[in-house]
């Protein structure tokens, strides 16, 4: 690569990483993506992807990230199948460090690095993984409706992927771990009133049940010890989402959570230079195309701040 420094580095490989490598490929910015531990993020363990504009039959989701990845590099993306070990990002010219040590100079960076859905940690959540288990109602409750299903949570999100649930499903059974909610009143309302949402409170999964797809969850009260198996087609977890930011801890402004923050209307992080995208920053919508879109407006603004610093 030479010595000079890289216009754009993009860490990350989704849907935000993959479209912002398009849009800077197109810009000639000549960006390198680093596609992580996880080329193609949480859609190379998602089978079918019916909601992204332009596939009218669906895609397999890592059918679509491949899609996308050749997209990129047919613009000139160099993609490097590499885990970015840590950054030092402050001052003008960034620097990235590979797993392996490699150090690697930029002007810019764009953040694509995504969240990881949190699991319960069962063999059988596993096993039956796009079987009927998801963590993402939006996404896949389509496929349940008519059929009962169940669902784990009990915070904002879990709320609305319940009533989300109830539109399409006979009857929504939520599993809550404790005898109350974390969601708002409001969401806890809304779902206590929905007649086909049916709570369990103080209730721990023990077992997804079924060998080639979900066909029931084993259930535990915690503190009658009472044992439940319900009848189930699809099983949604919805405890929640870890942002894949731990290596711009201290660096970058993020929430308590660990979603970086960034200015308003813009991708601009705190630090100049320095883009985020995608499920990174997005702690509302996490969807392929809303991730698509902010990867987009990253490169964009990437493309302006080199513009503006002479570099390009």
């Amino acid at each position: 690569m030479g010595t000079e420094p890289l216009k754009t580095v993009i860490i990350g490989s989704g849907p935000a990483g993959y479209t912002a490598a398009i849009y800077a490929a197109r810009a000639n910015l000549s960006p390198v993506l680093y596609t992580g531990k996880e080329p193609g993020g949480q859609l190379m363990i998602t089978t079918d992807v019916e909601n992204f504009p332009g596939y009218p039959d669906g895609v397999m989701g890592p059918q679509m990230m491949e899609d996308l990845k050749k997209q990129a590099e047919r613009f000139g993306t160099t993609v490097k199948y590499e885990l970015i070990d840590r950054v030092d990002l402050l001052g003008d010219v960034k620097k990235i460090y590979t797993e392996s040590g490699e150090e690697i100079a930029a002007h810019s960076v764009i953040i694509s690095t995504g969240a990881s859905a949190r699991w319960l940690g069962l063999e059988s959540e596993q096993r039956l993984a796009n079987q009927g288990v998801s963590a993402c109602a939006v996404c896949d409750g389509f496929f349940y409706r008519g059929r009962e299903v169940a669902i784990v949570g009990a915070g904002d999100s879990a709320c609305e992927e319940a009533l989300y649930l109830s539109n399409l499903c006979p009857t929504v059974h939520m599993l809550v771990r404790r005898d109350e909610m974390r969601a708002s009143k409001i969401m806890q309302d809304r779902v206590l009133k929905q007649k086909n949402i049916k709570v369990y409170w103080n209730t721990e999964t023990e077992e997804i049940l079924g060998e080639t797809e979900v066909t029931g969850v084993r259930v535990r009260n915690n503190v009658t010890g009472e044992v439940l198996e319900i009848p189930i087609a699809g099983f949604f977890v919805a405890i929640g989402h870890i942002p894949n930011t731990k290596m711009f801890k201290g660096i970058l402004d993020m929430e308590e959570t660990g979603y970086l923050r960034h200015r308003p209307n813009s991708t601009h992080t705190n630090v100049e230079g320095v883009f985020v995208s995608g499920d990174a920053a997005d702690h509302v919508y996490r969807q392929a195309i809303t991730a698509a879109g902010t990867g987009c407006m990253a490169a964009l603004d990437a493309e302006r701040y080199l513009g503006e610093k002479g570099i390009i």
